[in-house]
């Protein structure tokens, strides 16, 4: 594979990709219409090409396909990516979210693009008695976000049983790292960290005691790319993979963990639980072991002082978004 499609591919999961993209010294085609992502993290050059175009605007997207015919895969990360504004605007959550990945499946069909990488999440399980959860448990997304990714995934399958698109679902755990921005739901390890670093008193929704499976960004990157270029070594299964750390963290240990490595004392502000809110959640990731050579790298502590070091380096890591 030499020339690799990522939609999304100037925000926080994808620009990662892109770096790692470049340094296997693919040629990279980026889809973004910058509503979340930023040109900064798109670094120009001889073997990356950006598109300023929206996954909903068919006729833009089909105007890479046009002018790069030979496009060997595609990394579809662009996503309306929050619980909250889901149960404001479902509609505009599941145009994204599903009218978009519907716009990128019609595509590669027409253009014979074989390889496809979906970006799932966590939220198509829902709160679930069985930890760490596994492939195979019940969806119960609690939002709209959480069904529209689930739908997502489904239309993966049917394109995948009709067309023969050789698909990988990956559903995220929850992701940290340098360039989230504080103005996704997602980035409690971002929120905090300015927090911190501001003197400002942190925010726990709930108790504290609802549990996430926090990842970094880079494994997540080695992931996509693990099963963009190999083959699963258990062929003909579903297509689902969980890409997380198998790990179980409270979000009160979390900040304990953050407040340590800053050796900064903090005075937590309790608010009140949000809607759509999973009370406990972390991934089983035997299955992606298994079937390709990747694990996680990073551990949590490892992974916090990187995002911590990077913000005080460049302020880019918790900077809001224009």
């Amino acid at each position: 594979m030499k020339k690799i499609l990522v939609t999304g591919g100037a925000g926080f999961i994808g620009s990662h990709v892109v770096d790692a993209l470049v340094e296997q010294e693919k040629t990279v085609l980026i889809a973004d219409n910058l509503s979340t992502g930023r040109s900064a993290h798109v670094n120009p050059g001889e073997n990356t090409h950006f598109f300023d175009v929206d996954i909903t605007d068919r006729d833009g997207l089909e105007q890479i396909f046009r002018q790069h015919h030979d496009i060997d895969g595609v990394i579809h990360l662009a996503a309306q990516s929050k619980a909250s504004p889901s149960l404001e605007a479902p509609g505009h959550d599941a145009n994204i979210n599903i009218h978009g990945t519907v716009n990128v499946l019609e595509l590669m069909k027409t253009y014979e693009v074989g390889r496809f990488i979906y970006a799932s999440s966590a939220a198509v399980y829902g709160d679930q008695e069985t930890l760490p959860i596994t492939e195979d448990a019940a969806v119960g997304p609690l939002s709209p976000y959480g069904v529209s990714k689930y739908a997502g995934e489904e239309y993966v399958k049917a394109y995948q049983r009709l067309y023969d698109i050789d698909a990988r679902i990956l559903r995220f755990a929850n992701v940290y790292g340098p360039r989230q921005s504080v103005d996704t739901e997602a980035g409690v390890i971002t929120i905090f960290v300015e927090q911190l670093l501001n003197g400002d008193q942190p925010g726990i929704y709930g108790d504290g005691k609802q549990t996430r499976d926090f990842i970094y960004v880079k494994d997540v990157a080695s992931a996509i790319l693990c099963c963009l270029f190999e083959a699963p070594s258990e062929s003909g299964g579903d297509p689902v993979y969980n890409v997380s750390t198998g790990q179980e963290t409270s979000i009160e240990t979390l900040l304990r963990e953050l407040s340590a490595i800053m050796d900064q004392s903090y005075h937590p502000l309790y608010m009140g639980e949000r809607a759509g809110d999973i009370e406990k959640s972390y991934l089983d990731n035997r299955k992606l072991r298994t079937n390709f050579t990747w694990k996680p790298e990073t551990s949590l502590e490892d992974g916090l002082a990187a995002t911590i070091a990077h913000a005080q380096r460049s302020g880019d890591l918790y900077e809001k978004i224009d």
